[in-house]
This record gives C-alpha cells, sequence and structure tokens, in this order.
C-alpha cells in the first residue's frame, strides 16, 4: 500500500505551479504592509517573547513532528509531508486569526515576519534533519536528492523578497498603503482559498485515497502544535493574550509554501501534497474554532466587568 501511495504524482502543471507561486508572493506582500520597523524593535526589547516564539515553531514542533511520526509510522511520502509541514514556518492567516481570537496582533505580526525570514536556513534545516533520521523517509531523500541551495534561493524569492517590498511600500507610502491594505489581504486569502479547492478538486480521486490515512495523523499533528505553543507560552510566563498568539502562530502553518516545495522539489508526490492540501484546510477549521471560542470568552469577561 506504500508503495503505491509513494508513487502517486497529483496533476498540476506548470501554469499551475507558477500561479501559486505568485499567490504565495501576493499574499506575503500583503503580510508586510502591516510590518514596520517597530515591529522588529519590540524583538530586541522583549526577546524572552521572541525566544518563545522561535523555539515553539523551530524547535518544539519540530521535536513533537519527529516523535509523532516514530509513534504513528506512516507511509514515507506521507512522513515527509509531516516533516516538512513542522519544518514551515507560521501562516499567513495567524495574524488575523489572532486578532479574532483577541490575542497579542502586535506579537503575532511580528513573529510571522521573523519566522518567515528564517525560513529560508531553518526550513531545509529542520526538514534535512527530521528526513534523514528517519529510516523510511532518509531512503525516500537518497532517491529525490534535494539540492539545499535551490530550496534555499526559493524560499528566499517566494517568502523573504515579497516581504522587504511590502515593508518598503508600507515606509514609503503609508497612506496608499493604509488604503490597500485590508482589501489585498482579503483578497489574497480568499484567491489562495479558492486555489486549495481547486487543486483539490484537480486531485479529487487521488485525494479520497489518501484521506483516511492522515486525517488523524493531521488532526494530532495540528493539536499538538497549538497545545506546545500555548504551553511554551506558560513555560515563559506570558500573559493570556501572548499564549493564545504563541499558540495560534505555532498551529497555523504555511501550506502554501509546503505545496510550492512538493510540486517544485518533489514532482507532486501524492503523499506529501495530500498532506498539505489537508493542512491548509484543517488548521483553518480548527484556527477559526478555537479563536471563536476565545473571542466569545473575552466578549462574556468584558461584559461582566
Amino acid at each position: 500500500m506504500c508503495e503505491t501511495i509513494d508513487s502517486i504524482r497529483l496533476n498540476f502543471n506548470p501554469d499551475d505551479l507558477f500561479l501559486l507561486n505568485f499567490l504565495l508572493a501576493f499574499l506575503m506582500f500583503g503580510i508586510a504592509l502591516d510590518l514596520k520597523l517597530e515591529h522588529f524593535k519590540r524583538l530586541i526589547e522583549q526577546p524572552r517573547k521572541a525566544i518563545a516564539g522561535i523555539l515553539s515553531q523551530y524547535f518544539v514542533l519540530p521535536l513533537l513532528t519527529f516523535l509523532i511520526v516514530i509513534i504513528m509510522k506512516p507511509c514515507p511520502s506521507i512522513a515527509l509531508g509531516i516533516f516538512l509541514l513542522g519544518a514551515c514556518p507560521g501562516g499567513n492567516m495567524s495574524n488575523f486569526l489572532s486578532s479574532l481570537a483577541k490575542g497579542n496582533v502586535a506579537l503575532s505580526v511580528t513573529l510571522t515576519a521573523s519566522s518567515t525570514l528564517l525560513a529560508p536556513i531553518l526550513t531545509p534545516l529542520n526538514f534535512a534533519i527530521m528526513g534523514s533520521m528517519y529510516a523510511p523517509t532518509a531512503e525516500l531523500m537518497k532517491e529525490i536528492s534535494v539540492e539545499p541551495v535551490e530550496l534555499f534561493n526559493t524560499i528566499v524569492v517566494i517568502l523573504g523578497v515579497p516581504l522587504i517590498l511590502g515593508m518598503i511600500v508600507n515606509h514609503k507610502f503609508p497612506n496608499f498603503t493604509a488604503k490597500i491594505r485590508k482589501p489585498m489581504q482579503i483578497i489574497s486569502v480568499l484567491i489562495f482559498l479558492c486555489f486549495i479547492v481547486f487543486a483539490f478538486l484537480k486531485n479529487y480521486a487521488i485525494f479520497m485515497d489518501i484521506i483516511g490515512m492522515i486525517f488523524i495523523l493531521v488532526l494530532l499533528h495540528n493539536g499538538l502544535a497549538m497545545l506546545s505553543g500555548y504551553g511554551m507560552g506558560a513555560l515563559f510566563r506570558m500573559d493570556f493574550a501572548d499564549k493564545k498568539c504563541l499558540s495560534i502562530e505555532t498551529g497555523i502553518h504555511n501550506a502554501a509554501l509546503e505545496l510550492i516545495i512538493i510540486f517544485t522539489f518533489f514532482q507532486g508526490m501524492g503523499g506529501m501534497a495530500v498532506v498539505a492540501g489537508w493542512w491548509g484546510i484543517w488548521d483553518l477549521v480548527t484556527g477559526f474554532l478555537v479563536a471563536t471560542i476565545w473571542s466569545r470568552m473575552a466578549a462574556k469577561q468584558a461584559q461582566q466587568v
């Protein structure tokens, strides 16, 4: 069964891949319109929160990811998909969800930007470590032979460059930025969601064959990611708003980046791509659910004051 799943390749042509690259770059540009240099100054002024956020995303979550795969023993291509998810930075929806949850939005924006800037180095590094330490995926990675420098360049181009351009536009043209910020962010997220649905429908049969094997795995991974983020906030003695932010930042990951990496370097490997596609849907479901619960809790507390 695993050999069959590992051999599946999703239907995704070069035009689709170019569109996905453009959409992710557009998403990152939209996020950067909220960024100012003062957000990064907060990292220096409040190093404890910055350290907690970076450790949660790039140390604790990869460790949990590796343990989940060791225990669950999924097919190699599915395991690679989970490893890549655990290595990717936070997703573009985390800032909106932190706002909905009445979390620390400024911290959320700062952590999203910081994890994105660190992604060209830490994403390939964590993925390579996890993939090489688990024997079934180590064999698969030898067959594929991903070039680290090319992976680094891809992440820089589609994440780093749009982020820097967005910050420049925000700094140079603040009035213009204020007008386009919200519409751009809303439109870009809607377009991306439509793209995910399109990719799902285009590969419906393959998706349905594999979904049963990955549903519990993604559910467990996403739940532990959010719990570990909240736990790191508690460990570093952060307040409730900060803990909510850290939980969402750790639990909402950049599935679009993973899809681009999969189709660029892994020829659309079915197990990996279905994990990324389902995660992109599932983490929004749990993210909105948790954020809505926290939002209602905040509303009730406000009424009692």
